[in-house]
């Protein structure tokens, strides 16, 4: 469906236009009309599938730019997710000179209080900031037309619930409230009963993620030769734009650093990095100095990089959700992707339910052989020379390129430039990890996800009360450990482009 049958406004259209969307996806085509009327919806779809757009168009809409109180409110699950929301809506709204502004944890509180003073119609934010400000008084929801719980289940998972509950009550009860969430559990149904009126509920299933434009292999391995068999993929497939995803923050830094060692454009992400960093790391990647993000999935999840040709599981997920989370980073709008997931021999199981539960099967995939990766890295080679001769003033080398050939032959001056452009197959050792406990395995449970405190092993995370990596502001509650505004390490990073240049989109989330 076109964007112009949704009764959006010409200036909207306009932004949509210059953002280059030309379709509707299928949430933004079912969501937009129903928020225009001031319904209450329940949207349920996956990542990537453009929620975003599908409340952000419609709130814009409906803002009215006289009034100077905060009109609509968006609750985020991670900070990184706040300021992508944040961004994507700016942007659309661009035309109009829309006001919105982003508050997160970690930053400077004060920083965020003067911005508020300058009157944003919208405010996106997670939840303990939010908290935070409500109890400054410097943010007030008592105007608030539209509430946008984004991630909802992400949120439960994180332990956010009851300050999204305590947030709620700050809002007018006259008001709209879109709910999007990728799961619906008992919890989140509960919110929707207790806060929304007559709620309507789009589901968007996922299949739409796991589509035939991603290519989905696994590869049986044993633990040790994972770190191997990856880096001959990176030399056979060479991939553009590339995320691995790893169980723990321990697993992230060493296989980043083992990348690093042999060469490879490579950095890792997990919620123990601070913000300065995480934002240096992005930057990075937005410029193609870096080609490969490690990351936990906590880490990674809000950043929307459109672009990204293969997506690499060195752990397997430890549920269906997490293993579609991950694969819909890549084959978006249209664009192919690959995805790999290493498996050892006695984590077969657990492929065998995702592929159960998701309804894909995954092709079996031989690793290449050294002598195919070396293959591999001399045609790359090939290409960097190429590209180096290409931007290389030669005139400026003439004399000494003559004497160096009068000294050697010609054939083993390219072979010492060719060893020299060509990967250094460092030695590199990554800690094993315990696998998967078996019990209660592909089924989601809060308690096994990822990004744990500390290198830990697989499988034995208990309590899915346990904060993960996001917001967390003193809340005054005594619920697990609690967190100063400024000292919070959290899953986190901002988004960019490409060099090249490579897109951030939030398509969203």
């Amino acid at each position: 469906m076109k964007f112009s049958e949704l009764g959006l406004s010409d200036h909207l259209l306009s932004a949509i236009s210059k953002s280059g969307f030309e379709e509707a996806t299928p949430i933004q085509a079912e969501t937009i009309p129903m928020v225009l009327k001031g319904e209450d919806v329940i949207g349920q779809a996956q990542t990537g599938t453009g929620k975003t757009a599908a409340f952000g168009l419609p709130i814009l809409q409906k803002i009215d730019f006289d009034n100077p109180n905060v009109q609509a409110l968006i609750i985020s699950p991670t900070r990184e997710l706040a300021i992508q929301t944040q961004e994507e809506i700016y942007r659309l709204g661009k035309d109009e000179k829309a006001k919105v502004q982003v508050v997160y944890g970690g930053a400077d509180i004060r920083r965020q209080i003067n911005a508020l003073k300058g009157h944003p119609q919208i405010v996106v934010g997670t939840p303990g900031r939010i908290l935070d400000h409500i109890r400054r008084h410097t943010l007030k929801l008592e105007h608030v037309k539209t509430l946008v719980l984004d991630e909802a289940d992400e949120m439960l998972n994180m332990g956010f619930l009851d300050d999204i509950e305590d947030i709620i009550k700050q809002t007018p009860k006259e008001r709209q409230t879109l709910l999007f969430s990728a799961t619906m559990p008992a919890q989140i149904k509960r919110v929707g009963v207790q806060f929304m009126t007559d709620p309507h509920q789009v589901t968007i299933k996922a299949k739409e993620l796991t589509t035939d434009l991603i290519d989905q292999y696994y590869v049986r391995v044993k633990e040790y030769e994972k770190f191997d068999t990856m880096t001959r993929f990176f030399d056979v497939q060479d991939p553009e734009v590339t995320i691995v995803f790893c169980r723990t923050k321990r697993r992230v830094d060493e296989v980043a650093k083992g990348l690093q060692a042999r060469g490879y454009k490579a950095a890792g992400l997990h919620g123990d990095l601070t913000q300065a960093r995480r934002t240096q790391i992005m930057q990075e990647f937005k410029a193609a100095k870096i080609d490969i993000l490690v990351a936990t999935d906590v880490a990674a999840r809000g950043i929307d990089i459109s672009g990204v040709t293969h997506v690499y599981n060195y752990d397997i997920p430890q549920d269906p959700d997490g293993y579609v989370h991950r694969v819909g980073r890549t084959g978006r709008a249209g664009k192919h992707g690959v995805s790999i997931t290493f498996a050892t021999p006695n984590e077969m199981d657990y492929l065998r339910e995702i592929e159960k539960l998701t309804k894909v099967r995954m092709l079996p995939l031989k690793p290449p052989t050294i002598q195919e990766a070396f293959v591999g890295q001399l045609n790359s080679a090939e290409e960097d020379i190429a590209k180096l001769i290409k931007k290389t003033n030669t005139d400026k080398f003439e004399k000494m390129a003559d004497k160096l050939l009068d000294e050697y032959e010609a054939t083993d001056l390219v072979a010492a430039l060719l060893n020299e452009v060509t990967r250094d197959n460092v030695k590199v050792k990554i800690t094993p990890e315990r696998p998967l406990s078996r019990h209660g395995h592909g089924h989601g449970h809060g308690g096994h996800r990822n990004d744990r405190r500390g290198g830990g092993h697989g499988g034995h995370y208990k309590g899915s009360k346990n904060r993960r990596n996001g917001d967390r502001s003193n809340s005054g509650r005594n619920r697990g450990h609690h967190e100063s505004s400024n000292d919070r390490k959290h899953s986190d990073k901002r988004s960019g482009s490409n060099n090249k240049k490579r897109r951030f989109t939030i398509k969203n989330k």
